[in-house]
């Protein structure tokens, strides 16, 4: 009988991993995530499983936590095929050669530490290297186009449906032959939210024996996405009128993309006082690329947008920043500066070398627009710290911190219960990808709304489907 078991975003948001055997033996992972925030140190522990005997591996999106460890996966065997859509691959490549980037240069720096003091040889040595990166990627034989079955054999077919999350992202099902009876599993990764103007909307759900819902949002609703630019554009307008500069740490993949749109249009529509705005994320100019490659995967009214009014990645105001050399100029911009930079959630990224010279100053706001996990120093920020150490260097937050919902590409607990409730039929729900307490609100909910039980995954769970 088949079975899965979750290695990853299991009770925890991060490190989605999830792992179906067939009844023949067949073995397919869904996502390879990363784990992130006080997780991290599991990204040096063992997959639980033998990465040789995976026949094939499933990116449902590029987000980190869902293909961060995927070319660890090859470095300890991994030799299947990878499952995803065009914008996915090319995603995950921006998104894994960065991080690759970034483990190197972390290393580098803890070793040149650890030899001051005689203990380099006690340091882990980075995950994996660029060239694992680029060798992973050559195991993706074709590309998966939307509700365009994949037949892998006799017994098994793979089917992608987009989840408007991000540009490429899928819900998947899988249908197999199981002693002559039809299943089918559907894995949501992660579920768009229907307020988001820059991609398609996440279509209906068909039929499921059993669903791995994500539940990030599960206990709550999002605030309206007009309420959302409204409250943004208030709190850059009046900002930028008292001489203080704007910081917004944002992911690199969909929500930096989302801002500059919604900035094109204030330029547009002359809301927008005199400013200059940076986007100081070489990851998130190679994603915005990308969007801009593949415009016919964004929504209607971007592309008619784009039509009327050009390239919405493309303004006068806006400046791309590459270079250290190019970020740190920025500093020397007393007030008017718009400032987009990464990593999302202040785990690391020229975001943090802003922190430290315009935290102190209260005319500065910052303003996070997307989610925060446990342990990282975005929560802390977003939860009230008064100071916080940068570059062994004490830094008082002074500046207006400022949190607007509105924009997560997640969908929250009232779509998520309006999409599962599209499903023709759903046998057994099982939920992932959420922290627990969001978890058993969301549990309750779909049993008070659904009429149906819902059982929280459990690390290492193994369950028959």
């Amino acid at each position: 009988m088949a079975f899965v078991e979750s290695f990853g975003a299991a009770q925890v948001v991060t490190g989605s991993c999830h792992l179906l055997t067939l009844e023949d033996g067949k073995k397919i992972l869904i996502d390879c995530g990363m784990f992130q925030g006080e997780l991290e140190e599991k990204n040096a522990e063992s997959f639980g499983f033998n990465p040789k005997d995976i026949s094939y591996l499933i990116l449902t999106h590029a987000h980190l936590d869902h293909v961060g460890r995927a070319p660890l996966l090859y470095k300890s065997g991994f030799r299947g095929e990878i499952i995803s859509t065009r914008s996915t691959l090319g995603l995950a490549s921006v998104i894994l050669l960065d991080s690759a980037h970034l483990m190197k240069e972390n290393y580098y720096h803890r070793f040149k530490k650890a030899q001051r003091c005689g203990e380099e040889n006690k340091l882990l040595q980075p995950l994996y290297t660029s060239l694992d990166v680029e060798s992973l990627l050559t195991l993706q034989k074709s590309f998966m186009k939307y509700e365009e079955p994949l037949v892998l054999d006799d017994n098994l077919s793979v089917t992608f449906h987009n989840a408007g999350h991000i540009l490429g992202s899928a819900f998947v099902e899988i249908s197999f032959l199981e002693s002559g009876m039809q299943k089918t599993i559907v894995f949501s990764g992660d579920l768009g939210n229907k307020n988001d103007f820059l991609l398609p909307k996440l279509v209906d759900g068909n039929v499921a024996d059993a669903l791995y819902i994500e539940s990030t949002y599960g206990d709550r609703e999002h605030k309206n996405m007009d309420d959302s630019i409204s409250e943004l554009k208030k709190i850059v307008i009046e900002t930028l009128k008292n001489d203080g500069n704007v910081l917004i740490p944002s992911f690199a993949v969909d929500r930096t993309q989302e801002l500059l749109c919604i900035f094109k249009q204030m330029s547009i529509d002359g809301e927008l006082p005199k400013c200059r705005i940076f986007l100081d994320s070489p990851m998130a100019i190679r994603a915005t690329r990308l969007y801009n490659k593949h415009v016919d995967e964004l929504s209607q009214g971007c592309q008619d947008f784009m039509q009327e009014s050009g390239s919405i990645f493309d303004f006068a105001n806006l400046e791309y920043i590459q270079t250290p050399d190019e970020s740190k100029k920025i500093n020397e911009i007393a007030s008017g500066a718009i400032i987009i930079a990464g990593a999302g959630m202040c785990s690391g990224g020229r975001i943090l070398h802003h922190f430290k010279h315009r935290l102190w100053n209260d005319k500065n706001a910052v303003i996070f627009v997307g989610f925060q996990a446990k342990d990282t120093l975005g929560r802390k920020i977003v939860e009230g710290a008064e100071f916080i150490e940068l570059y062994n260097e004490k830094i008082i937050i002074n500046a207006s911190i400022h949190t607007v919902n509105g924009f997560s590409a997640h969908g929250d607990q009232k779509q998520m219960i309006e999409w599962m409730n599209s499903f023709e039929r759903v046998d057994n729900i099982y939920i992932v990808h959420g922290e627990e307490n969001q978890q058993v609100i969301f549990k309750e909910e779909i049993l008070k709304q659904l009429e149906k039980k819902a059982h929280i995954v459990k690390d290492k769970e193994h369950i028959y489907v």
